[in-house]
C-alpha cells in the first residue's frame, strides 16, 4: 500500500496559532494548534485517509493562508477553497450545514439542530461542531447558545469572540 501524505503547515492567526492541512487538492484541516482535541482529530484524519502527516506545502494550503490572510485584513467573507470533510455521515452533514451561516451572522444549536430536520439531536449537532477539522473556513465559531452566550470552540472563547467581533465590524475599503 502507497504512503499517503497530509501536507501541513503551520499559521499564525491574530487568535492563535492553527495547522492548515492539504489532502490530494482538498483543505482537510485548518484547526487551532492549542487544543486538547488535536489528538483526537489528527488520528481521526490519518486513520480514515490512510495517510500520516508531513511539513510541507501545497497550492492548497498557499491559497488558504493567502485567503486567511484576506479575511483577517477583513477584505474576504466567503472562502472557495476545495474542502474534504473528514469524518462520519452525520459530522459532513452538519459541517456542510454550517456553510450556510452567512458571514457576521449567528446561529443556536438548536436551530442548527432544526435546520437539519433534527429538532432533538442537539448534543450531537455541537459534539459534531465541536469535531470540526475546518475552522474559520467552515464556520463552527458563529454557532451559540440559544441564550446568545458563547459556548466552547476549539480555539477557546477568546478566539470565539474574537472571530464574531471581526465579523461583525466590517470595514470595506471603497474605492
Amino acid at each position: 500500500m502507497e504512503n499517503k501524505i497530509v501536507q501541513i503547515q503551520y499559521y499564525q492567526s491574530p487568535f492563535g496559532e492553527l495547522v492548515v492541512g492539504s489532502f490530494e487538492d482538498k483543505l482537510c484541516m485548518c484547526d487551532w494548534t492549542d487544543e486538547k482535541r488535536r489528538i483526537t482529530i489528527d488520528r481521526r484524519i490519518q486513520k480514515m485517509l490512510h495517510a500520516g502527516y508531513e511539513v510541507s506545502s501545497s497550492d492548497v494550503i498557499a491559497k488558504t493562508i493567502t485567503q486567511l490572510d484576506e479575511y483577517f485584513a477583513r477584505k474576504r467573507t466567503v472562502f472557495d477553497i476545495p474542502l474534504l470533510f473528514v469524518g462520519t455521515d452525520f459530522q459532513k452533514t452538519v459541517w456542510q450545514e454550517l456553510l450556510n451561516i452567512p458571514y457576521g451572522k449567528t446561529l443556536s444549536y438548536g436551530a442548527l439542530s432544526q435546520k437539519l430536520n433534527n429538532p432533538k439531536a442537539i448534543r450531537a449537532v455541537a459534539s459534531a461542531n465541536g469535531a470540526n477539522p475546518i475552522s474559520i473556513l467552515v464556520p463552527c465559531h458563529r454557532v451559540i447558545g440559544s441564550d446568545r452566550k458563547l459556548t466552547g470552540y476549539a480555539g477557546g472563547l477568546a478566539a470565539k469572540r474574537g472571530l464574531l467581533e471581526l465579523e461583525s465590524n466590517i470595514q470595506m475599503v471603497l474605492f
